[in-house]
C-alpha cells in the first residue's frame, strides 16, 4: 500500500514538473516571437545622410533630465541628433516628446530649450507634455498632432520598439539612431527592453488610448500653442 501511495506521488510530481517545463517553454517561446517582431522594424532604420526629405516633423523621445533641469547624456544625444537633422532640412518641425506629469519634472521644456538655444525657432518645437511612454508618444503624435510621416530619433536599441508601434497605428516612419557610444547601464536597459518589447506589441493589439490626451494641436502650425 505504501509504495502505491509512493508511486502515486512521484507520478503527480513527474506530471507537475512535465506542465512546468511546458509552461516555461510557452513563455520562452511568446518572448522571442514578439521581439523577433520588433527586431524585425530595423529595416526601417536608416543614416541621416541618407534620409529624404519631405517629413511631417522629427519625433524626438525623452530619455530623462537630471535634478538640475539638464538634459541627461542620452537625451542630449537625441536632441543633437534631432537638430541635425532639422538643419538639413529633413522635417520643417519637432515634437518633443517626455514626461511633465508634474510640475518638479519636466522633460519637454528642457528639451525645447535645448534646441531653441542652438537656433530652432520655438515655433517650430512642439511640446508633447504627456509622452508618458512610447506607445503614447506614437499614439499622440498621430491623434494630437495629426502627424503621419515621421522620423523617430531615439537610441538604437529603442528604435526597433518604437518603430514597430508605429506601424501598428498606421504611421510611415523611419528611425534614426542618436547612439554616439556605450552608455552606463545599457546592459541593465537592453534587459529591460525585452520585456517592454513584450509589453507593447500586446498594448498594438488591444490598442488602448494613452493616458492623456486632449485638444488637435496640428503640427502644421505653430508650436508655441504648446507652451505652458
Amino acid at each position: 500500500m505504501k509504495d502505491k501511495m509512493d508511486n502515486e506521488k512521484r507520478s503527480r510530481k513527474r506530471k507537475l514538473r512535465n506542465i512546468l517545463i511546458i509552461v516555461c517553454a510557452l513563455i520562452v517561446a511568446a518572448v522571442l516571437f514578439m521581439d523577433a517582431l520588433t527586431l524585425a522594424c530595423g529595416k526601417r532604420i536608416v543614416e541621416a545622410a541618407d534620409l529624404d526629405e519631405g517629413y511631417d516633423c522629427i519625433l524626438i523621445l525623452g530619455a530623462g533630465v537630471r535634478d538640475d533641469g539638464s538634459p541627461t547624456l542620452m537625451l542630449a544625444d537625441r536632441l543633437d541628433q534631432g537638430l541635425a537633422l532639422y538643419q538639413q532640412g529633413a522635417a520643417p518641425k519637432i515634437i518633443v516628446s517626455g514626461d511633465h506629469g508634474s510640475s518638479g519634472y519636466d522633460e519637454v521644456n528642457t528639451m525645447k530649450a535645448y534646441l531653441v538655444e542652438r537656433g530652432v525657432p520655438s515655433e517650430d518645437v512642439f511640446m508633447d507634455h504627456a509622452g508618458f511612454s512610447t506607445y503614447d508618444s506614437l499614439y499622440r503624435a498621430r491623434d494630437i498632432f495629426q502627424a503621419q510621416k515621421l522620423v523617430i530619433v531615439t537610441q538604437k536599441y529603442h528604435l526597433y520598439r518604437a518603430l514597430y508601434i508605429a506601424d501598428k497605428l498606421g504611421l510611415d516612419t523611419v528611425g534614426v539612431a542618436a547612439d554616439t557610444q556605450r552608455y552606463r547601464g545599457q546592459f541593465y536597459r537592453d534587459m529591460r527592453e525585452i520585456a517592454a518589447r513584450c509589453k507593447d506589441v500586446l498594448q498594438c493589439v488591444f490598442m488602448p488610448e494613452p493616458a492623456l490626451l486632449g485638444e488637435v494641436i496640428p503640427v502644421f502650425g505653430n508650436g508655441d500653442a504648446t507652451n505652458d
